[in-house]
């Protein structure tokens, strides 16, 4: 025990306060980042406010949860969609990365794309809708290399990554993806500026169990700031499915994960929908929609 009677190091305490400012005060700029998997409180907030100082924290739990869910049969996924919805309850306690890092593809754990369920066009849509979701998701990101062209064999730190599958249309579809959903997340406000402050995220539906869709607002800071994030979490194609949005006019298809440039069937809503003066889900319009099938959209107001 330490002198206060508890199990807490409290040397190793301060020497992490201490090393986060000094590296803030002589590096402005510069990030730290915790990977941490215990209940410790506050390891992303300031050393003045009584934490440890880092910039970031791993979410953990976030990342074997949502990979617990999408390993899964689709079929079986209502069964499950705790795992999915889960991490908004504690989302905004740290300020956190939500990771996907080498642990995860070594070890017979298998690569990314190898995890998931389906036929040879399941697996590749199941991975860019994983990975949409991520982007949507609060949260700083992280893909360790090999995750963004959906490579096969696990991460060996003794050989190349398999650059060769990048002849595979397959393959160049998801590298695409990546390279796309790097350039929105960039260029969106409302996908990075309010990422660990409840205000930057507001559930539309989460209940829609039975056919495993789910959606949502993110929010930059300026409240006209928003991108509408719908998740198919099955291979069925839904068409006229109705999802509330906060405003008029009409909604641009930003990003299909399942566009035939991607690899995928290019379903879709033929580039941008009308809103409706129908209230939905607690908003006061709504679009219907035609959902791909293990498919993601995001939607931004014209």
């Amino acid at each position: 025990p330490n002198v206060y009677g508890g199990n807490e190091n409290l040397e190793a305490i301060a020497f992490l306060k201490r090393m986060n400012e000094l590296v803030y005060e002589r590096h402005p700029g510069a990030i730290t980042v915790a990977e941490e998997s215990t209940a410790w409180p506050a390891v992303s907030r300031p050393t003045y406010l009584g934490g440890l100082g880092f910039t970031l924290k791993w979410n953990m739990g976030w990342m074997h949860d949502m990979l617990s869910f999408i390993e899964k049969e689709p079929i079986h996924r209502k069964f499950h969609f705790g795992q999915l919805t889960f991490a908004l309850l504690y989302a905004f306690h740290e300020n956190f990365v939500l990771p996907f890092s080498h642990d995860e593809v070594v070890h017979l754990k298998r690569s990314m794309l190898d995890k998931l369920p389906g036929d040879l066009w399941g697996k590749f849509a199941n991975l860019r809708l994983l990975y949409a979701y991520m982007y949507a998701h609060p949260g700083k990101k992280l893909l360790f290399m090999g995750g963004e062209f959906g490579q096969w064999e696990e991460w060996r730190h003794d050989r190349s990554l398999s650059w060769d599958l990048l002849q595979w249309d397959t393959h160049r579809g998801v590298q695409r993806f990546v390279r796309d959903l790097n350039r929105l997340y960039r260029e969106v406000p409302a996908l990075h500026e309010v990422d660990f402050r409840p205000e930057g995220f507001e559930w539309i539906d989460f209940r829609d169990v039975d056919n495993s869709v789910v959606s949502f607002l993110r929010r930059g800071k300026n409240p006209g700031d928003a991108v509408v994030c719908v998740f198919n979490f099955t291979p069925v194609l839904r068409e006229k499915y109705r999802v509330g949005v906060p405003w008029a006019g009409r909604y641009r298809e930003a990003l299909n994960s399942d566009a035939a440039a991607y690899g995928g069937t290019n379903a879709g809503n033929a580039g941008s929908v009308p809103a409706d003066n129908a209230p939905w889900m607690g908003h006061p319009h709504s679009v219907s929609l035609t959902l791909p099938p293990l498919g993601a959209l995001f939607l931004l107001p014209e």
